[in-house]
Order: structure tokens, then sequence, then C-alpha cells
């Protein structure tokens, strides 16, 4: 609902136009809470498939703090390049930028068990996925006729079944306490209980800042609990530094091809999501449609500020649908608004005290807030598909490519006898499905149901 106090419905419309300071701020510190959660998210799940994340009590813990840190302040930059820009970069939009669930489920057994030092195959692989991200600027508009609703629905559905399984884990106590007594216990699973009834009854029963930040207060809420249960170390809060500044590469430099290849595939699903986020923007918005200049834009954008996320031990950045919707909801168009949030977003990610005190958080409080945040990804896939005309063709391409893909994740051991290379970008079931649906809709005849 638009606010006349904001301006005329002219001027929300318009993404230049400048609110005052007291207005600008909290609307921009809203789109923040909206997109907190699931951008420190990925951070925390590498890591502790990596094997120094949550409970591992690795000497190296403090990198996930890191990384922690890095998403915030990756998609703060990341977030400046979208609405400020520079040159042909940036769609000068109110677009927020944050780090990709998508690339999750290529991320996860890239780094599984290899420690710190499987993260320079990693960040290697997130620079150049981000610079061939970069490129598919050039020609993004005549990308998006091979990826339609059944092939993005699918691959969408794809990434949050491959991550539902993480949620159950963390929310049981997370993959160090498996084979244990208390793996599953009734106590890990009151705390992720708490976070998912307080994020329910504040989405469906509170209005405005609180029902946008759910998530965000049903984790505090989480934490709480779990701090009245003795289950919050807080040493690492008191360890961290007040200030660190990023350092160029971090982790190092090593040349996985299976990384990058899975992350250049994957950057291809990302562009073709922000040019549907920048669509939807400029349509709910503005009330018209995006221009080529502001797609082209919104991918080099989204490509550099992935590059630049790799460099400085970050992940991959994209924009974020959630903010899309707030949008809408607001009836603010204006990207001086983000730039706020932005700066916001890069003054928290300076501070190890504050990525320490998201680290504090015991692994079951996170699996309350991922269960629902993956299954919000797989509905949002579900959504995706009810454009789809289900015709004998379309359901046979999405019958193959989800029976093999989503096969290959549940019996990894199928794979035993490939390459080490094929068998960590075959393993998640992503990148075959989309492989196989992406050519399967562009090699069948769509007149096969006259058959």
């Amino acid at each position: 609902m638009t606010n006349p106090s904001l301006g005329t419905p002219e001027q929300l419309r318009d993404p230049n136009h400048t609110l005052p300071l007291g207005q600008a701020i909290p609307l921009g510190i809203q789109h923040v809470l909206a997109m907190f959660v699931s951008n420190v998210t990925p951070a925390i799940i590498v890591a502790g498939a990596a094997g120094f994340g949550f409970g591992s009590n690795s000497p190296d813990f403090p990198n996930m703090i890191y990384m922690i840190q890095m998403s915030m302040f990756l998609a703060g930059i990341a977030t400046l390049l979208q609405t400020i820009g520079f040159g042909p970069v940036g769609a000068r939009l109110p677009i927020v930028q944050g780090t990709s669930f998508a690339f999750i489920p290529i991320m996860i057994p890239a780094v599984a068990g290899a420690g710190v030092a499987g993260m320079a195959g990693l960040m290697t692989g997130v620079i150049i996925g981000g610079i061939f991200h970069f490129f598919l600027g050039f020609f993004i508009g005549r990308m998006r006729h091979a990826l339609p609703p059944l092939v993005t629905g699918l691959i969408v559905l794809m990434i949050g079944l491959a991550l539902i399984k993480v949620g159950i884990e963390y929310a049981a106590g997370g993959v160090p306490l498996k084979g244990k007594p208390e793996f599953g216990s009734l106590v890990n699973w009151s705390v992720a209980l708490v976070v998912i009834v307080v994020t329910l009854l504040l989405k469906f029963f509170t209005r405005g800042m609180l029902s946008v930040a759910a998530v965000l207060v049903g984790l505090i809420a989480g934490y709480l609990y779990a701090m009245l249960l003795g289950k919050v170390d807080f040493a690492p809060v008191g360890n961290a530094a007040w200030f660190t500044a990023p350092e160029p590469f971090k982790f190092g430099w090593e040349i996985n091809w299976a990384i990058i290849i899975g992350m250049c595939f994957m950057a291809v699903v990302s562009a073709v999501e922000t040019v549907g986020d920048v669509s939807g923007i400029t349509k709910g918005g503005a009330g018209r449609e995006a221009t080529d200049k502001e797609v082209a834009g919104a991918t080099f954008a989204d490509g550099l500020g992935t590059a630049v996320a790799g460099l400085f031990g970050g992940l991959p950045n994209t924009s974020f649908s959630q903010n899309v919707g707030l949008i809408s909801m607001t009836g603010v168009m204006s990207r001086h608004v983000v730039t706020l949030g932005a700066v916001f977003l890069i003054l928290c990610g300076l501070v190890p005290k504050f990525g320490a005190v998201i680290a504090s958080m015991p692994i079951m409080v996170l699996g309350g807030g991922v269960i629902i945040m993956f299954g919000m990804v797989t509905a949002a896939g579900v959504s995706m598909l009810s454009d789809v005309t289900w015709n004998r063709r379309n359901m046979v391409i999405f019958a193959i490519s989800l029976s093999i893909g989503l096969g290959l994740q549940l019996a990894p051991e199928a794979l035993q006898h490939l390459p080490p290379i094929a068998k960590v970008l075959m393993t998640s079931g992503l990148l075959p499905a989309a492989a196989i649906s992406i050519t399967l809709n562009l090699a069948l005849p769509q007149e096969l149901d006259r058959g």
C-alpha cells in the first residue's frame, strides 16, 4: 500500500526519487531485514559441509565468522553496483543483492570434508563463474527462450529438494551429532519448533516490519530459548575483533574444474532469475516493462558482484526475489532507499563481533529457519511450474529430468565409477536435471502430442 507522505504516485514510481532520510533509512533497513537470514545462511552451510562450521570444534572456526562477515559486506557492495552502478554496470533500480541459495547444491559436494583447504578451489570457481556471468550480460536477452517456466521451475524445485535435507539435519542437531544419542533429541527439535511457530505467527498475524522480518524475529526467539537451555556459547563473540578489513585471496587460488564448470552453468540460471526479478520490480513498482539496458546492466552487476565476492572470500551473489515483493508492498521504487540498506550491510560486514553473534547461534535455531526457507524455495519452483501447459511433451521432459536428477541425489553411490570431476558435478542431481531439461526442451518438437 502506498503512503502519500512519501511522495506523489509519479515520484513513488521513479527510481531516482529521493526520500527524506527519516523515511528512507527505515525503508532501507526493512529491505535488509527481509533478506538478512537468507544472505548469511549459505556461508554457514558451506563452512559446515567443509568441516569448520557449527559443532566441529575446528581451530578454523573463525573462518566461518569471516565468511559471515563477507556475506554482509559483499552483499552491500553488490547492491551498490546495482543501485548506483557505473558505465553499463547496474540496472539503477532498487535491486537487493545477496548470497545465492542456488549454488549450494554445487558447493556442498565440492567442499565436503575438505576443510579450509577446499575453499581455495571454491573461491577460484566463484571468481571465474562471476566473470562468465558478467559476459552473459551481452546476450542475456537471446538466452531467455531456452529457459521457459518448465525448465526454470524444475531447476528451482531441484534446488529446494537438494536443500531440505540440510534443514532437517540442522534441526536435529547438525552433522557433528550424527550417530550420537543427542542427534534428533526432543530438546533440539523444540528449539527448531520455536523458530518455526514464531515465524508463522508473525508472518500471518502481523503487518509491516514484523511480518517482513518474520524469519529473523523467529530466529531471535529461538536463540533466546536456546540461551535459557544453556546451549549458546558466547566465547566466539568475546574473542572476535571490533573491526576487520576484507582480505583479497583470503583462502588462496586453486583451479578445480568441477567447481568452475558448475559455477558457470549455474550462472546461466542465476542470470535468468535476475532478469525475472528486474521485470518484477519494474512491473510491480513502476508499472512498466524492464528495458534491455536495465536487464543487461543488472546481469553485468550480478556477475561483477559474484567475482568480487570470490576475490574476498565470499560466495556467489544474485538478486533477492523477496525484495521484489517488498517493493510492490511498500509502493516505493526509489533506488536510493536500497542504497542506504546496502551501506548498513557494509558497516555490519566490517564488524567481526556482529558475525560472531550470528556464529554463536545454535545450529538447531538455524535449522528451524532454513526448514521454512528451503521449503519456500521448493514451493517457488512448484509455483513457476504452475505456468506450464502440462501436455504430453512437457510431462515427458519433466519426468525424465526429475527422475534422473532426484535419483542421483538420493543414490550418489551409483556414480562411483565416474571420474572425480564428473562425480562432483553429477552428485547434487541439479546439473543433470537442468542439462537434460534444457536439451530436451530445445530438441523435442512442440508437435509431439499430435502423434
